[in-house]
């Protein structure tokens, strides 16, 4: 009845109704380059008549990248989103969103003022309702159009500098898809047809921001699910891989079993089994220069185990996890996958968890899951498409978190300059809209909002109490009007009962009160088992 009733969900929502906001994605708004939109709650450009927000201009960093992308003005990400907008919503106080409409992550209320801390669980610690709950708000995502969201199916020069919009709806699920292809994606160097592609770009992985781009980015994929779900309570899971020595999520009531015929599939009893994947053609899309539109191009491809075992041996260990933890470096020169003792690329996976020297050889830690299920998962751009990607990469922020909470995990470490393009701390991470840079996500998740369930069991009481006493300095004032109230009842009943006692011991006279009890009685009660 459960999963009926989200079918039902899913057909509502797909009949009613990219990172790029559908209010802006005409042609006036591209050539005006202003991102402003107006929220429906007072009717006003970014909610400034209820002091949530205002447009202004977007100033980026100016500060100096590697140079291993050696162009300028070739690709549209640079200085983002520049080439697209030059004037966004800047949201005031616990606000957020592109028109400033909604709450910043840990907060809830009409006036987003109500701390909130959300619990992340372990997959396999879920009861089996929490599951299957899961497994359905996925499927209601992929087949829920995006209300708020459309994706780019062209370059701005191919938009004729924004006087020809190419855009495309896409469901909630594929946004994501799409977003993780587009930030990881070939640049298109030149406008002749046999220009240069140039591959070695990624604002999303192989640098510094690995950590906080996908911190964002699961955070925003959760927000989405919740709102389309209709279930603000809900969080992604996570998947413990430490020590796994097969798939353990890979069942048909989780994320999906083998196919019994073709073991490159997944079973047809599982509800993955019939999506269609996308963003998956690099080849394709570099030949034609051209991006992924969201047309679908076949079933998830997974293979679980059945990869090159001498690339990756076996999924990652308590111990390596732990060695990678030690490390008290998170960035090194020269800032990249050839990294030794980074937290960031050993967690990444570029290097031996054990030494933290690289060995391009091997993939290790996060690489190596996307190694080992050997598919979809395999393919950087396309990886999203597999569900798998959301608990993996979960676990992974939370190994980041346990690391983030050291005493020398401060923002300063975070490099400020001369990483890779996208990279550097002050540079806003593509392609979100709204904007957020990378500095503003190398930070504990608590202050985000959300924990991991074993990271928040060994907290302190004061952690644990935090979200508990916020709430009470939210109503503080009705707490002590309260206690006023409950005192002035008290005393007047201490006082009712006084006089009532004393009307009671007049009535009863010396004949009638007893002198002394049995002796029986008088040891009975006198006499304690103490």
């Amino acid at each position: 009845m459960y999963l009926l009733s989200l079918c039902c969900l899913v057909i509502f929502f797909h009949t009613c109704c990219g990172q790029f906001p559908r209010a802006c994605s005409s042609a006036d708004v591209l050539l005006s380059k202003e991102c402003c939109p107006v929220w429906s709650g007072d009717n006003s450009t970014c909610g400034e008549l209820s002091g949530r927000g205002i447009c202004q201009d977007v100033t980026v960093t100016n500060s100096l990248s590697s140079p291993q992308f050696p162009f300028s003005g070739e690709d549209d990400r640079e200085n983002w989103p520049i080439v697209f907008y030059n004037r966004t919503c800047q949201c005031q106080g616990n606000f957020m969103g592109y028109s400033c409409g909604e709450c910043k992550f840990g907060f809830t209320g009409p006036n987003c003022t109500v701390r909130k801390t959300m619990i992340r669980k372990e997959i396999f610690r879920m009861s089996t309702a929490e599951r299957n709950k899961f497994v359905a708000y996925l499927n209601l995502a992929k087949h829920t159009t995006s209300v708020d969201y459309v994706i780019s199916t062209g370059t701005y020069a191919q938009m004729n500098n924004g006087s020809n919009p190419m855009f495309a709806d896409v469901s909630v699920y594929d946004l994501f898809v799409w977003m993780h292809y587009y930030a990881s994606r070939d640049a298109f160097v030149g406008n002749e047809p046999n220009s240069t592609v140039w591959t070695d770009i990624d604002f999303a992985h192989d640098a510094p921001g690995f950590v906080p781009w996908h911190r964002f980015f699961l955070l925003f994929w959760e927000r989405e699910i919740q709102k389309t779900a209709g279930d603000e309570n809900f969080t992604i899971p996570y998947w413990d891989w430490r020590d796994a020595q097969q798939c353990d999520v890979c069942t048909d009531d989780l994320m999906g079993g083998v196919h019994p015929t073709n073991p490159g599939l997944l079973s047809p009893a599982s509800f993955f089994s019939s999506w269609q994947i996308m963003c998956s053609q690099t080849s394709e899309y570099n030949s034609r220069r051209a991006l992924c539109n969201g047309t679908g191009e076949g079933p998830i491809i997974r293979n679980p185990g059945n990869h090159d075992r001498n690339k990756t041996p076996s999924l990652p260990t308590s111990a390596e996890v732990e060695a990678c933890l030690a490390l008290t470096n998170y960035e090194t020169d020269p800032m990249n996958k050839f990294s030794n003792f980074s937290f960031r690329n050993t967690l990444e996976g570029y290097a031996n968890p054990l030494t933290a020297i690289v060995n391009r050889s091997q993939s290790t830690m996060h690489n190596s899951l996307h190694v080992f299920l050997n598919g979809s998962m395999s393919q950087v751009q396309g990886s999203a498409n597999d569900p798998i990607f959301v608990l993996h990469h979960a676990f992974v922020d939370s190994i980041f978190e346990q690391w983030v909470r050291k005493p020398q995990a401060s923002l300063t470490v975070y490099p400020e300059s001369n990483a890779p393009i996208g990279h550097n701390r002050d540079f806003y991470m593509v392609p979100f809209i709204p904007l957020y840079t990378n500095g503003e996500f190398f930070a504990p998740s608590r202050d985000l909002g959300y924990d991991y369930d074993y990271l928040a069991e060994t907290g302190s009481v004061e952690d644990f109490l935090a979200p508990y006493l916020e709430q009470a300095r939210q109503i503080w004032q009705w707490l002590v009007g309260a206690a006023v109230v409950g005192g002035v009842i008290t005393a007047i009943l201490a006082t009712l009962i006084g006089l009532a006692c004393r009307r009671k011991r007049k009535v009863m006279s010396e004949e009638t009160t007893p002198l002394l009890m049995e002796v029986e009685d008088y040891k009975g009660h006198y006499q304690s088992n103490l």
